[in-house]
């Protein structure tokens, strides 16, 4: 296969189904060689009987391309670590992480227990932050050895990470998480020659189908632009969040200074709030929380 990640390895976490799936061979279908990550847990992370990432591997396999199926736990270190060994193991090399693995266990915070937040908040934020953590130790050791590094990481966060979404606070906090996460590792590893990225994907998939069903896109949509970012093309866009559901693609613009005012000394608290009224009616609205 050729396209415009030929001779690049991409690894995607969460590949056997949904979003991921729909990246991996994506991917392969732009020429790269695939690690396709999957734990193959149901919805709420419960341990699952079947591989959907050999699934996925023998799809990629069967049109021509090349990939190797991975069923570490890659919210831990060892299977963050053996992530990237999996992908020099098998081609020798890796130049792009997209971080997608996640489930949901969506409760009103009044019923929400301390075990749910713990579940969604470990998948989706340190199940980002490992994988990260140990491909980008690779690049820079390969950076400092003298070895041209050209490596791409392709963060998962949501339109609930950006606006809130009611019934999903620990989805809500761990996807506003990878957003800050994404922004300090594009300043950190921008050196060692490591783009870092973010996309808030919408569409009709396993996870979204009950809570969201008038969604319309969908995974095979969002993946042309997680291909684009995880390819050489993308080497001048670093630390930007990209909106995409359907035929849409949309730059997401985080928090800027807005209205502000400034005395001398310090403010009395009815001064202050009088002056936040203020400053709030020339202020934009933020966007509805979803599910309000």
């Amino acid at each position: 296969m050729t396209g415009i990640c030929e001779g690049r390895v991409a690894v995607v976490t969460g590949a056997g189904r949904g979003l991921g799936r729909a990246h991996a061979l994506a991917f392969a279908a732009e020429g790269a060689r695939v690690v396709v990550n999957d734990l193959g847990v149901g919805l709420d992370g419960s341990p699952g009987t079947e591989s959907p990432a050999a699934r996925v591997v023998a799809e990629i396999r069967a049109a021509g391309g090349e990939a190797v199926a991975h069923g570490g736990d890659i919210a831990t270190t060892e299977g963050a670590a053996s992530l990237v060994t999996a992908a020099l193991d098998a081609f020798g090399r890796l130049d792009t992480l997209v971080n997608n693995a996640g489930f949901l266990r969506d409760r009103m915070l009044v019923n929400l227990d301390e075990d749910d937040w713990d579940a969604v908040v470990r998948v989706h934020l340190k199940g980002h932050f490992l994988p990260l953590k140990h491909a980008a130790a690779h690049w820079r050791a390969e950076a400092k050895a003298g070895r041209a590094v050209d490596a791409r990481i392709v963060n998962t966060t949501s339109g609930a990470g950006l606006l809130g979404s009611v019934g999903q606070g620990n989805y809500a906090a761990a996807k506003a998480g990878a957003i800050g996460l994404t922004l300090v590792a594009s300043a950190e590893l921008a050196r060692y020659g490591v783009r870092v990225n973010a996309i808030a994907p919408a569409a009709r998939t396993r996870m979204t189908e009950q809570a969201f069903a008038a969604l319309e896109g969908t995974a095979e949509d969002v993946s042309p632009l997680v291909v684009w970012l995880g390819s050489a093309l993308s080497g001048a866009v670093t630390g930007r969040v990209f909106e995409a559901e359907g035929g849409r693609i949309t730059v997401m613009e985080g928090w800027r200074p807005g209205p502000s005012a400034t005395r001398p000394g310090r403010w009395t608290p009815g001064e202050a709030g009088e002056t936040a009224l203020k400053l709030l009616s020339r202020a934009e609205p933020p966007g509805a929380v979803y599910g309000a």
